[in-house]
């Protein structure tokens, strides 16, 4: 049993991974999920906000981590709706744009369409800017320095929502869903600290441990990864019972192949470590 194993073809261990993904999608399979106390913070703090304020999302991450946090800023995105709250999007990651654009037409555009939400009214589209930390800090005291212009090159000073906007310190609230640098660190650095500015935080798993210690003073809460995601989604369909149609929530349908991937990782090294000790105490009988 153990040369068995020591000789076990790869491509087994590869089919395991797929059913432990693919099953529990196809079987539509999803756990409970319950709020965490930094998950539902954010979520206060958005739904007690007076309607029509300012939220600033910047969305610092790359089509590479969209798998990871698609979900969150979907569920933000969709809550400020809810709020009608004034939504502006920018991206200080170059191939950030494309997800400001699709996530504007799937939710404001699309699941919104009724709604009547109006550009440069009710959102505005800022696009990417290359200054990385610095274009924060610039924005804390002049945001048009950074931005004269939206993603469209119409002047801000031009557009309804944005001609009386002068800096960072006109928003209610900072959300910032980030992957790295520059991200958390340097928002709560250039933004959150030196203009006690509130803000949400999105990031995946790794990133995670680096913003705890910033919570409560500089950060008011975290959504971490997928996990953040489907915990933010079952705070809104409890508050707002239409989003308990599992097909709105990408976050808690992917908390199952997560599990499931996570379980059969733990138990292949679990495995692998018990082959190991078992061939050693087999050349020790020797």
């Amino acid at each position: 049993m153990l040369d068995f194993l020591k000789t076990l073809d790869r491509r087994w261990i590869f089919l395991a991974m797929l059913l432990a993904v693919a099953g529990p999608i196809l079987a539509q399979q999803s756990f409970p999920e319950k709020p965490t106390r930094s998950v539902q913070d954010v979520f206060d703090y958005i739904e007690n906000l007076d309607e029509g304020s300012n939220v600033l999302l910047s969305l610092d991450y790359a089509p590479s981590a969209d798998g990871e946090l698609a979900p969150m800023a979907t569920a933000l995105i969709r809550h400020c709706c809810l709020k009608r709250h004034k939504m502006f999007f920018m991206t200080l990651y170059p191939d950030g744009l494309p997800l400001i654009e699709t996530n504007i037409r799937n939710v404001i555009e699309t699941e919104f369409a009724s709604a009547g939400f109006k550009y440069g009214e009710d959102y505005v589209n800022l696009g990417f800017n290359n200054a990385e930390e610095v274009a924060i800090i610039v924005m804390g005291t002049d945001l048009k320095k950074m931005y004269p212009h939206d993603n469209y090159n119409d002047d801000l000073d031009e557009i309804p929502m944005t001609e009386n906007i002068s800096s960072l310190q006109d928003m209610q609230l900072i959300i910032t869903i980030s992957t790295g640098y520059p991200g958390v660190k340097e928002w709560v650095q250039y933004a959150a600290s030196p203009y006690g500015i509130r803000l949400a935080v999105g990031s995946t798993a790794v990133q995670a441990p680096q913003a705890y210690p910033y919570m409560p003073s500089q950060i008011l809460g975290l959504l971490a990864a997928i996990k953040g995601a489907a915990e933010y989604e079952v705070a809104l369909a409890q508050r707002y019972p239409r989003y308990k149609k599992p097909g709105l929530n990408d976050g808690i349908r992917r908390m199952a192949p997560q599990f499931w991937a996570h379980l059969l990782i733990i138990g292949l090294i679990v495995l692998g470590n018990g082959i190991y000790f078992a061939e050693r105490a087999q050349r020790g009988h020797r």
